[in-house]
């Protein structure tokens, strides 16, 4: 059974734990080591975490029978939200929890009023990019961001139309 819960204060050094062991069983196939490892310092280690919740970003585990199955990410916009993170982990793919998530980021978008969702994605991260297109994404631009210390994001944007 899935339990989508907010992220406690208390809770964000097992979050960025969990960030660490989901980025580094699924990018290796499409960044390098020392990409993934610059990437998690900067943007999901207990510190920048921490920060990310006090700009406003919401973090929620995807608890599976009491464990630990991934994580979502969001930050509402005034018209969209930014789904920023949505990471499952390999022993828990491919049975439904993905869908129950989304679920859970569309209603959480009719909450804000909001009528759309945003997503950034590796240009290279085709799973995922299949997973999108499956919950109704288009793609609506291509973004190469500079992130320091020599590397890049090469992503495309996909939005998703609530109805």
């Amino acid at each position: 059974m899935l339990e989508i819960k907010r992220v406690e204060e208390k809770e964000v050094e097992l979050l960025a734990q969990t960030a660490s062991q989901v980025w580094h069983e699924y990018f290796p196939c499409i960044l390098s080591l020392e990409q993934i490892d610059y990437m998690v310092e900067k943007f999901q280690s207990k510190q920048a975490i921490e920060n990310q919740l006090k700009e406003g970003y919401e973090y929620y585990f995807l608890n599976v029978d009491g464990a630990v199955g991934g994580y979502i990410c969001l930050k509402e916009y005034p018209d969209y939200l930014f789904l920023s993170k949505f990471y499952i982990l390999k022993d828990f793919r491919s049975k439904g929890y993905g869908r129950k998530a989304f679920e859970f980021m569309v209603n959480r978008a009719k909450e804000a009023g909001l009528n759309k969702i945003r997503v950034s994605v590796n240009k290279y991260n085709s799973s995922s990019i299949k997973v999108y297109e499956k919950f109704g994404f288009v793609c609506y631009n291509a973004v190469v961001q500079d992130i320091g210390n020599g590397f890049v994001m090469d992503d495309y944007g996909y939005e998703c139309q609530i109805k």
